[in-house]
């Protein structure tokens, strides 16, 4: 499962990769300090943004890869 944010006027950027056999893997810039994820099976992930601020207004997308 991936994780992506746009910000306003930009291209999409890869926060994290998650797998439910290894731990998440994150994008230089980002941190589960700020970009927690769980991935509870293989079917749901969930991104939760700790201590949001007017910087992280963007759009948020999740993208699953069907192997």
């Amino acid at each position: 499962m991936f994780w992506y944010q746009q910000p306003p006027r930009n291209g999409l950027k890869l926060i994290v990769s998650s797998s439910t056999w290894s731990l998440n893997s994150y994008e230089d810039g980002y941190s589960e300090a700020k970009f927690e994820v769980t991935r509870q099976n293989t079917d749901y992930s969930l991104m939760t943004i700790k201590n949001v601020t007017a910087q992280d207004a963007a759009m948020y997308f999740c993208a699953a890869n069907d192997r």
